[in-house]
């Protein structure tokens, strides 16, 4: 059997298993506009000579009649863009509120088996250096693999290019803000949830207004930083979520008094900006939450990654906070939050 044979049968069996539709993308077959129906569709690109994965969500209103946000999920660090779909509601969020929504797939040692947690987990090079971390060791080209996946939406889809955003979860996180710092002419906002910031010395041509979720019980992503350990091995020293959040609110120039905009059921939101209106960085934290995404399903054990006490929905939380952050070229300090930016509920 030829390598694009055995490639494509081998993509057929993966469509099968995570239940997508699998679109086969070859450098002269790209399925033009309108050729693409709504739901859950495999894409392969290549990078750097290898072949990478993403899914998309397209939802059923979707038509060319109009520009189209994009928001980009990214998996934590074993996770898998199937597993990511189903645990945080990203694609039931598309459908609702109309945007296109993409799963990214992280790499895994062995790139002959699907990713597994336990013996074959995909993780993202997040830039910080840190042994243990798969993709980092292998140096993976993961920020040309989201320019690449951008290059193809918007041949494909009707992209609206200042409404493009990206969250991601654990190492996922963590890919978001190096995204930030590298693409930050390409991403919108970002909204990382239980990660950390491995790029202080990294400037972005653009400050990128950023929404940070974490728990202050996370073992996984102490709030105090400090050295993360996982199954007796260490992942890095990670930085205070003080030290992280303070680096943007510089970056974007803002007074260092933050203001409180949320604060019940244990979470509690503070927002940074030059006036009372303007929302440019904003960080939750929920009291007694481990390393679990907000409101969604938890996966990890409570021995390794500690309660889910999260009585808010991070992924709504972030949507109210993209939608009121376009990409602003020239006066970034336009971007005005709305009222109810803010409220976050189940």
């Amino acid at each position: 059997m030829s390598l694009k044979r055995f490639s494509f049968a081998t993509l057929t069996v993966i469509s099968i298993l995570f239940g997508y539709a699998l679109i086969p993308v070859c450098a002269n077959e790209k399925p033009a506009l309108g050729q693409v129906s709504p739901g859950n569709h495999v894409f392969q690109v290549s990078v750097n000579g290898t072949a990478r994965r993403y899914v998309i969500h397209i939802p059923p209103n979707y038509s060319e009649t109009k520009n189209w946000p994009v928001v980009f999920m990214f998996h934590g660090g074993g996770g898998t863009a199937k597993g990511a779909m189903r645990d945080t509601g990203w694609a039931e969020k598309a459908d609702k509120e109309g945007f296109l929504a993409v799963f990214p797939e992280g790499t895994p040692p062995d790139t002959t088996r699907p990713g597994r947690f336990r013996d074959n987990p995909q993780t993202w090079n997040d830039g910080s250096n840190r042994s243990n971390v798969g993709a980092v060791e292998r140096h993976v080209a993961d920020v040309e693999f989201v320019s690449a996946i951008l290059a193809e939406l918007k041949a494909r889809f009707k992209v609206d290019e200042s409404r493009i955003y990206a969250t991601g979860f654990s190492n996922g996180a963590s890919i978001c803000f190096r995204l930030a710092r590298e693409l930050s002419r390409n991403i919108a906002a970002v909204a990382p949830v239980a990660g950390s910031d491995w790029l202080p010395e990294r400037k972005p041509e653009r400050a990128v207004p950023i929404l940070y979720i974490t728990g202050t019980a996370d073992p996984l992503n102490p709030v105090r930083g400090g050295e993360i350990r996982i199954g007796g091995k260490s992942f890095g020293e990670k930085p205070s979520t003080e030290t992280i959040i303070s680096r943007w609110v510089k970056l974007h120039g803002y007074p260092e008094k933050p203001r409180v905009i949320y604060d019940k059921d244990g979470a509690k939101g503070i927002a940074y900006g030059p006036s009372a209106d303007v929302i440019g960085v904003v960080l939750y934290t929920i009291e007694g939450h481990g390393h679990h995404w907000p409101g969604g399903k938890s996966v990890l054990p409570r021995r390794l990654a500690g309660k889910n006490t999260a009585r808010i929905n991070a992924t709504d939380v972030i949507w109210e906070f993209f939608k009121s952050h376009p990409r602003v070229e020239k006066n970034p300090d336009k971007q005005v939050a709305p009222a109810d930016a803010t409220k976050p509920h189940r």
